[in-house]
């Protein structure tokens, strides 16, 4: 793979490899560091299971406490011990990368490039995103190649992580309003969110659990929407219109 990296990319300035047991980073960067020694070789594994950076501390292969992750190709305990004697001389920088920039990934090569790669093959990219450890300055405007290895993910897993990945980019937004139970109560929130162009995909309405008026309801939404701009226009405007709101989006909207 390094070697068709040079002759397909020779300007190149770096490569981030997805990490697991070690085995892939160790012959890409051991290639390149040969042929282009100037050329930094990053590796990216999940926060959920940081066997190689664990290694890296310890100077030596050491079982890692592994918790279930998108990328569960590179959910490794242990990294090879021949692996990580190559690579951890040729490996510049290890960093780790988040479910939420996963799921992110995943859903952007899938609009952006048409391409349905599993969470594992799309580390390298979740590291590099807006807000992921490889976003730098000094790596912007830079030739930057990123194997995508893998696209061995189910139909079922696949849905799950489009989901994840809409609520990370504010595009599915979780929220719950506290309405009039008079009859019409619900039908003024939907009215102002399809108002303000919020497409509802559920809705459900809860009685119980109020513990404040007697005529009041609790409508929990699920909307779909437009980014973080549109999200935060939306949570403004049912604060304005009086509503109690409890948002909760796995990324809060900018204050209004």
């Amino acid at each position: 793979m390094a070697i068709e990296i040079i002759e397909d990319v020779p300007c190149v300035d770096y490569v981030v490899v997805p990490v697991g047991g070690a085995g892939l980073i160790a012959g890409v960067s051991c290639a390149i560091k040969t042929l282009k020694p100037d050329v930094k070789v990053y590796g990216v594994e999940p926060k959920f299971c940081p066997s190689f950076t664990a290694a890296m501390n310890a100077g030596e292969p050491v079982p890692t406490e592994t918790t279930p992750t998108l990328a569960d190709g590179l959910a490794v305990p242990v990294v090879g011990p021949h692996a990580f004697k190559v690579a951890r001389h040729y490996v510049d920088e290890t960093v780790l990368c988040s479910e939420k920039e996963i799921s992110l990934a995943v859903l952007r090569l899938i609009e952006n490039e048409k391409m349905v790669v599993e969470g594992g093959g799309a580390s390298g990219l979740a590291a590099l995103l807006p807000g992921g450890a490889l976003d730098r300055p000094d790596l912007k405007g830079k030739n930057i190649v990123v194997p995508l290895c893998g696209g061995n993910i189910d139909t079922t897993t696949l849905g799950r992580v489009i989901d994840r990945g809409l609520a990370a980019d504010c595009r599915l937004s979780n929220f719950t309003a506290t309405v009039s139970d008079r009859p019409g109560g619900i039908a003024k929130l939907t009215t102002l969110l399809a108002e303000e162009g919020a497409s509802i995909k559920d809705i459900y309405h809860e009685r119980a659990w109020l513990h404040s008026n007697v005529d009041q309801v609790q409508v929990k939404c699920v909307v779909e929407l437009q980014g973080k701009e549109h999200a935060s226009r939306l949570r403004g405007a049912l604060k304005a219109a009086g509503y109690p709101i409890l948002w909760k989006s796995s990324v809060q909207p900018a204050p209004e």
